[in-house]
């Protein structure tokens, strides 16, 4: 039971969100793995367009403890989540009442709170407060937890959640600045520094003069630095609830010279990066 937690190197858009959605779709498919996918935003929910259309969010779906019998809980996600762990309610039957599934017994989602207008800051920082709980218990019950940590989380919180993470995904664009600031924040950070931290560029392409080995190089890497390729299908499918079609499609490409095999090999690589960092970790425990 593993808590994987993708963050962005700087304030930045680096294709975090999508990069967990890829990698966490792929490994729920190909690994048979029970996955619980936990956003953190308090806007605009990207994960939500990858997997639901309005109509698919509405209907009563099959967790992995069975049938959601509240379908009004279901739509509330963290929120119903945050008053079910204040009240000392918080159980894997409860979690399961507030996910959204996309693979039966395979792929679950728990979408972020919405900031309302008369959302106090007390009120937002107890929502808050409540994804460490949500966290913990999830990881009792799920193979995988995915965690996509966004900016909007207070200091103190982000910290508590990395800290229960057994992996951190820290992600970066494939700029100068941002690579630059990454190799700043290595010599002064603990985090990037950690066995228990992978570097992921983001929107990848391979024919930037900053691809992977000579990112790993300026970056003192031991191992390649691990890519999420840019694919014109898939981000399409990001805003179109078309993600699990689409890698049940790539499931079946044999032909190497398709134009998405490199997206795909990147996705495994990454995949397989992932388990054997953990492995790694937990035999040093």
């Amino acid at each position: 039971m593993s808590i994987i937690t993708f963050v962005n190197n700087i304030d930045e858009q680096t294709g975090k969100t999508m990069s967990m959605v890829a990698i966490a779709t792929h490994m729920a498919i190909d690994y048979n793995n029970r996955i619980l996918v936990i956003s953190t935003t308090n806007k605009e929910d990207k994960i939500k367009s990858c997997y639901f259309g309005e109509e698919k969010t509405k209907k009563m779906r099959l967790g992995i403890f069975g049938e959601n019998k509240n379908s009004i809980e279901s739509e509330s996600g963290i929120e119903g989540i945050a008053k079910m762990a204040r009240s000392n309610k918080l159980t894997p039957e409860i979690i399961t009442n507030f996910t959204k599934v996309v693979f039966k017994d395979r792929l679950e989602i728990i979408l972020g709170a919405k900031k309302k207008e008369k959302q106090d800051e007390v009120q937002e920082n107890e929502i808050q407060e409540e994804y460490i709980d949500l966290i913990n218990a999830a990881s009792k019950y799920y193979d995988n937890v995915f965690v996509d940590l966004d900016n909007n989380i207070k200091e103190n919180v982000r910290k508590k959640i990395i800290d229960i993470s057994d992996l951190i995904i820290v992600t970066t664009s494939q700029n100068y600045t941002s690579i630059k600031k990454m190799k700043e924040n290595k010599e002064k950070s603990n985090l990037l520094k950690s066995p228990k931290t992978l570097l992921l560029i983001g929107r990848y392409d391979k024919y930037s003069k900053y691809n992977s080995k000579n990112v790993t190089r300026f970056l003192e890497e031991k191992n390649q630095i691990l890519t999420m390729p840019y694919n014109t299908l898939y981000f399409e499918a990001t805003n179109e609830a078309g993600v699990p079609d689409l890698f049940l499609k790539f499931k079946k490409l044999q032909d190497s010279d398709d134009r998405n095999a490199i997206f795909i090999e990147e996705i495994k690589r990454a995949t397989q990066n992932i388990i054997y960092r953990l492995k790694e970790i937990e035999a040093r425990m």
